[in-house]
């Protein structure tokens, strides 16, 4: 993924932790059936301002209510996990579309770049939220016995919600 400079420590950290992980469910309510939908999809970047940015196809944008879209990495292995709350835009700026291309897109959009159904989908960060916990897996396992003995989270890792100092008041 491409990663830019945050605009604070929180937020770079993560970044930092998204870059990681690399692909997302990406949650939003369809149209259509007014239900929560959740899809995998690769990141792309992560640009300055926090927003994430995804190939999709233009049909799945338009079936989808952008006001509203949330983000999930989750590195179970490493107990790492990251939520971003925003809005969606469609964008088809055939530079942006040309920067972020890969080969590995191709399988989703046979003709390539130029692919007419193939749009990008940014999400603009609004809100984030991250628990970490650079414990090893048995210290963690730990943590958890004795938060069941004690009633209470003990030593279960950081967890910090970020409002995006980029989005105006």
């Amino acid at each position: 993924m491409k990663k830019a400079t945050q605009a604070s420590e929180a937020m770079q950290k993560i970044a930092d932790m998204a870059d990681a992980i690399r692909v997302a469910m990406v949650s939003a309510i369809d149209v259509g059936s007014h239900e929560l939908t959740s899809r995998p999809m690769m990141a792309l970047e992560i640009d300055d301002k926090a927003s994430l940015w995804f190939f999709t196809k233009n049909a799945t944008c338009l079936a989808l209510a952008l006001d509203r879209i949330n983000v999930s990495f989750a590195d179970t292995h490493n107990a790492s996990y990251v939520s971003f709350a925003g809005r969606g835009a469609i964008v088809r700026d055939k530079a942006k579309i040309k920067a972020l291309w890969s080969p590995m897109a191709k399988p989703w959009f046979p003709e390539g770049e130029d692919d007419p159904t193939l749009v990008l989908l940014r999400v603009d960060t609004e809100s984030a939220e991250y628990w970490d916990s650079s414990s090893s897996k048995v210290v963690r396992l730990m943590a958890i016995a004795a938060s069941a003995v004690a009633g209470e989270p003990i030593g279960m890792g950081t967890h910090k919600r970020i409002t995006n100092p980029t989005v105006s008041a």
